[in-house]
């Protein structure tokens, strides 16, 4: 997969940290699912209510990231796509901006 220039940011970074996140959200849904079947014994008490409601709540937290990650696929596709499109159409400026943005960090870097 190539690189490619969005902003600040490139495409491969974003989509880095964006399955980053989704990743470390779904394991925090695996381990909430993992203590709501720990305190399956528990049936009465306040221990059943405060599981029914996790349980409320894991379930409507599966949803929205299923609905977060299609987003998030759809607009790197977009993004990816988008620039692509600019890269194609304005070689040269695409070159100036990479070698605009790399001496910018540069001297960043540099400064430390």
């Amino acid at each position: 997969m190539t690189s490619k220039k969005t902003g600040l940011q490139t495409h491969e970074e974003g989509q880095t940290s964006s399955e980053h996140l989704l990743g470390d959200f779904k394991a925090l849904v695996a381990d909430a699912q993992a203590l709501i079947e720990a305190t399956s014994d528990h049936e009465h008490g306040p221990i059943a209510a405060i599981r029914s409601k996790a349980l409320e709540t894991l379930e409507s937290a599966k949803e929205t990231l299923c609905d977060v990650e299609g987003s998030l696929t759809d607009k790197a596709k977009v993004l990816a796509e988008g620039a692509d499109e600019f890269v194609h159409r304005k070689p040269w400026e695409s070159v100036g901006i990479a070698v605009g943005l790399g001496l910018v960090v540069g001297l960043l870097i540099s400064r430390r």
